[in-house]
């Protein structure tokens, strides 16, 4: 009996498909060309801008009213564990700036403007401007503003859901630092009272 020659079995890969969210590209760009002074801003994007740029307004307020109560502290700490805690105070209080920026700069991305009138900061702030009497307390009043904002970002990132992914990353981004600062924030206070 003689052996078969083993032939090469040759794959066949399917046809490709065409891709089920391919618009017609032709569309798209003649869309772009359309209304070019909205910048990032195009037909496609289904968030109700202004009502995005009032929440980023008051997420900004809010950054800025961290970034003051937070330099104060740094400021202002004395005690003898002063020193540890005031290098945590302006860490804070520079990452709250870099939000700020984030913020701001988004703003402008969707057509609004960053509304820094500090009359009017503290009013449309969600975290209160609570300065603190010791240090103990500094700490307990910080801790307290960035639970807020944790709640209030967790918030706005649900009404703005998938209409707008840019500014929901963003505060996603945003939210984890929050929860970070709290979870610091808690540690110090539990040197104080322990568990």
């Amino acid at each position: 009996m003689s052996a078969k020659p083993v032939t090469k079995i040759e794959s066949r890969k399917p046809a490709p498909k065409s891709s089920p969210f391919v618009s017609d590209i032709s569309a798209i760009r003649a869309r772009a060309r359309k209304h070019i002074e909205d910048g990032a801003i195009t037909d496609s994007y289904a968030a109700d801008r202004q009502a995005v740029i009032k929440l980023l307004n008051e997420a900004l307020a809010t950054e800025i009213v961290c970034v003051l109560r937070y330099k104060r502290h740094y400021f202002m700490a004395s005690g003898l564990m002063a020193d540890a805690i005031k290098s945590e105070f302006l860490q804070h209080a520079n990452e709250e700036q870099a939000h700020a920026d984030r913020i701001a700069e988004r703003i402008v991305q969707l057509g609004g403007e960053p509304d820094l009138n500090p009359d009017v900061l503290s009013k449309r702030s969600h975290a209160e401007y609570v300065e603190g009497h010791d240090l103990r307390d500094m700490v307990k009043e910080d801790l307290v503003a960035e639970r807020i904002a944790i709640d209030s970002y967790r918030e706005i990132i649900n009404y703005i859901g998938d209409k707008d992914t840019t500014t929901k990353r963003m505060m996603e981004d945003i939210l984890a630092q929050e929860e970070e600062h709290a979870d610091e924030l808690a540690d110090m206070l539990d040197g104080w009272t322990g568990k």
